[in-house]
């Protein structure tokens, strides 16, 4: 089966609410039809209720079976930014600027997540990368133990025989260039715990280099090193092992050889964390070009609710597959 059918099955078992604040955009409201026909979720369309009649209407698409929250209803905006300020975590702005922030639909999105009203948020297809982070740490912040969000990619690769078939998960694939080890032992907690929602994989995270256990020595293992002793005092209860080379951290016969020391995760690794984005982000094109695998993900992970950043580029099916993701990241 395909990852994103499976995907897409998995979240039918578990369905969630799922805000949706791009409502200007027809493609978020076909995603949005597919995702209440499909079963995978309820959607909330936020937005200005005028501009969601309008976009439904262009897109052909019946809101029917969705909920809609009119980002106009001044009283209904003033309620939630009253509970927002009172839910007992502290805020990083005044209860004047939550009322005006709320004329946004992106943070008033994040809002009603954040308060348990949704169970996460899909954006990212007309909002920039930055409008999105910005507004997921302001109004919901980063889950304990994590530094910096980042970006888990799952990626289905024809041929290979992984300890979970042909899926493997690599971060950070998105976000950032040149992670200090303290954010590296981060980006690795956040994957390993939305591997294990999205998935249900126990996660054996690997921390890939040039070198494995001391064939090498430079800044950049040094660097490796400090972050796995970092992310194990942060998370006892994960399996992270390495320094790897790839091989190594996938292949049980050359583990064996490389390896020699017990180890948990090495030759059996499905969450490969690698040492920058440089990394990261060619190991994705390499797979997709020369091995003809599929990459899936733009859950953002770190945040203390799942939140999602598709591309401006997505086509209604990988928004779906996207948001069946971001159901699953919500259990």
């Amino acid at each position: 089966m395909a990852l994103i059918d499976e995907l897409i099955e998995k979240a039918r078992k578990a369905p969630k609410v799922v805000a949706l604040p791009e409502c200007e955009n027809e493609d978020t409201l076909l995603a949005a039809r597919r995702v209440a026909d499909d079963g995978i979720g309820t959607p909330v369309l936020v937005s200005p209720a005028d501009v969601i009649a309008q976009t439904a209407e262009r897109a052909g698409v019946s809101t029917e079976g969705m909920r809609i929250v009119d980002t106009t209803d001044a009283e209904a905006a003033d309620a939630l930014a009253e509970r927002y300020m009172n839910a007992g975590r502290e805020r990083l702005f005044s209860a004047k600027a939550a009322r005006r922030k709320l004329k946004n639909p992106l943070n008033y999105a994040m809002m009603l997540e954040e308060l348990g009203d949704v169970d996460c948020t899909f954006c990212g297809h007309t909002n920039t990368t930055g409008d999105v982070l910005m507004a997921a740490q302001m109004i919901i912040g980063l889950a304990d133990g994590v530094d910096v969000p980042s970006i888990l990619a799952l990626v289905q690769t024809p041929g290979f025989a992984g300890p979970e078939g042909d899926v493997i998960a690599l971060t950070d694939c998105g976000l950032n260039p040149e992670p200090t080890a303290e954010e590296l032992a981060s980006i690795a907690i956040a994957a390993c715990d939305n591997v294990s929602a999205l998935m249900d994989w126990e996660p054996r995270c690997a921390f890939i280099s040039y070198s494995t256990d001391g064939s090498g020595e430079s800044e950049s293992v040094e660097r490796i090193r400090k972050a796995i002793s970092i992310a194990r005092d942060r998370r006892p209860d994960l399996a992270l092992d390495g320094e790897f080379q790839l091989d190594a951290a996938i292949i049980p016969a050359v583990a064996a050889k490389k390896v020699k020391r017990e180890s948990a995760v090495a030759g059996r690794a499905n969450v490969l964390v690698f040492p920058d984005l440089n990394c990261a982000n060619s190991a994705v094109k390499l797979i997709q070009i020369f091995a003809h695998g599929k990459g899936y993900g733009h859950n953002l992970s770190g945040f203390r609710r799942p939140v999602a950043d598709s591309s401006r580029g997505s086509s209604v099916e990988e928004m779906v597959g996207d948001i069946a993701m971001l159901v699953l990241s919500s259990r």
